[in-house]
């Protein structure tokens, strides 16, 4: 009996087949393709460094030297870690936080001097305009 219950399991198994592959896009064309599609939503080079730095600020994560410092004084106390490893470790960290704070704010020094520059070239040909007119007011008015 078990023989003909195990022929018959086979017997109702569909054949498995593989799904069908997806052709792979060359990178160029998705690169400019997506570039294309930025520049019609009217996605600048300043926006898309704006959001490079918005996503770096998101997996930051910001800890107080003190409350760094209570954690690594109460694995001590528990008897968790030596007092020379607390040490180290603790400065470790505070050296790689000043470092990633150091890049992030020279990113946005960058970014503000971008920014500037943008809008400084949108605002010149007005400043231009309103000096001339100033001067033709003051040269009227005598």
């Amino acid at each position: 009996m078990a023989e003909k219950k195990a022929k018959s399991s086979k017997a109702t198994k569909k054949p498995k087949t593989a799904p069908p592959r997806k052709k792979a896009k060359p990178k160029a064309k998705a690169k400019g393709k997506a570039k294309a599609k930025a520049q019609a939503k009217g996605v600048t080079g300043l926006d898309k460094s704006v959001e490079q730095f918005r996503e770096s600020l998101e997996q930051s994560v910001t800890l107080s030297r003190d409350r760094l410092q209570e954690v690594v004084d109460d694995a001590v106390r528990r008897g968790r870690m030596q007092r020379s490893d607390a040490e180290k470790m603790l400065s470790d960290l505070i050296r790689k936080g000043r470092r990633q704070t150091d890049s992030l704010l020279k990113e946005l020094e960058r970014l503000v001097r971008q920014a500037r520059r943008g809008v400084g070239g949108h605002t010149e040909p007005v400043r231009k305009q309103a000096t001339q007119a100033a001067r033709s007011a003051r040269k009227k008015l005598g």
